[in-house]
């Protein structure tokens, strides 16, 4: 005898979709296409709400209900889409289960305006000499946020960089303003000196130290004599610099400058503003890059001076290249 259950269940299945389809479509009026960005990380749930909100849907219960129905709740992908209020919701569930419509730009931390300028053109968002002449115009270093993106082709420097401004405001600015204790940097010293913490701290975990590090000095009035400043200042990432580097006349050169450049090097990301916000407690003055991708922090002068030499000598052993120094 052929069992009849499964084949029950699935009709049940199919008569209950296509119900709540039509359910759904009866809440929709046509209009124009709805442009729709869904950030990485969204729920079913969440996303739903966020088509509701523009228009997209007309019920985020039978969104959960659907998505769930169709096994689709799981495999939802982030990106940028265009929607028509008139769309049948499982052609919208069909849609986001394909992909995004839009063009996918990952922003590393740590990047300069100039490389986002670079990777946004190699993508077909937008010109490079655009995008950085926009950017550099209204001063956007270290505020365009390193995150995943998604744009249209030929997009306008000027939406490319506002969405990465937002973002910068959403998810920095309230970690700077509820930290506790206050800071005793402005939010652009903050920023400026997360930038030189993202560009040293190859280990996140070393970013505290390396905040530290650095107020600690700037309290002293030292100079921070921080390489990626220099880097910055000769205008692309240079892996040793070289005595006449450290000379260059720039404002950006904390080797000859005291306090902090006059602007960000870099977008940096959460971590570096967090370790910014709340250094590391350490009287360490000074450290030494090794050969394991991490620093050797300290206090005094003859202490670092010893851990350069031992750097050097453990990396002649292993034939590597010299140590970045602070």
């Amino acid at each position: 005898m052929i069992d009849c259950i499964p084949m029950r269940k699935g009709l049940y299945f199919l008569v209950g979709a296509a119900v709540l389809f039509a359910a759904a479509a009866v809440l929709k009026k046509p209009g124009e296409p709805v442009k729709v960005e869904i950030p990485p990380g969204l729920s079913a749930a969440q996303t739903a709400v966020l088509l509701k909100r523009d228009g997209v849907i007309g019920s985020t219960a039978f969104f959960r209900i659907a998505s769930k129905l169709l096994r689709a709740d799981r495999d939802l992908k982030p990106g940028l889409y265009y929607f028509h209020a008139s769309m049948p919701l499982f052609e919208v569930l069909r849609r986001l289960e394909k992909g995004s419509d839009g063009i996918r730009v990952l922003v590393p931390e740590g990047f300069s305006a100039r490389q986002i300028a670079e990777r946004l053109q190699a993508n077909g968002v937008c010109p490079a000499r655009d995008f950085l002449r926009y950017a550099q115009k209204n001063r956007l270093e270290g505020y365009l946020f390193p995150s995943t993106y998604y744009f249209d082709a030929n997009e306008a420097p000027a939406l490319v960089a506002g969405r990465m401004t937002q973002e910068f405001q959403a998810k920095m600015a309230p970690v700077y303003e509820s930290a506790s204790p206050a800071p005793s940097l402005s939010l652009a010293q903050a920023v400026i000196l997360a930038s030189i913490v993202q560009r040293e701290a190859y280990l996140k975990s070393e970013g505290p130290m390396i905040a530290g590090v650095y107020l600690n000095r700037l309290k002293l009035r030292m100079r921070l004599q921080a390489d990626p400043t220099v880097q910055y200042a000769l205008g692309y990432w240079k892996k040793e610099l070289t005595m006449q580097d450290l000379k260059i006349n720039s404002p950006y050169n904390t080797y000859i400058h005291y306090g902090l450049p006059p602007g960000p090097i870099c977008n940096p990301g959460l971590n570096a503003l967090e370790a910014v916000l709340h250094p590391a407690d350490t009287k360490d003055l000074y450290f030494v890059a090794n050969d394991k991708g991490g620093h050797i922090f300290s206090e005094t002068n003859a202490e670092q001076n010893a851990a350069k030499e031992k750097v050097r000598k453990s990396l002649k052993r292993g034939g590597g290249g010299s140590a970045r120094r602070r």
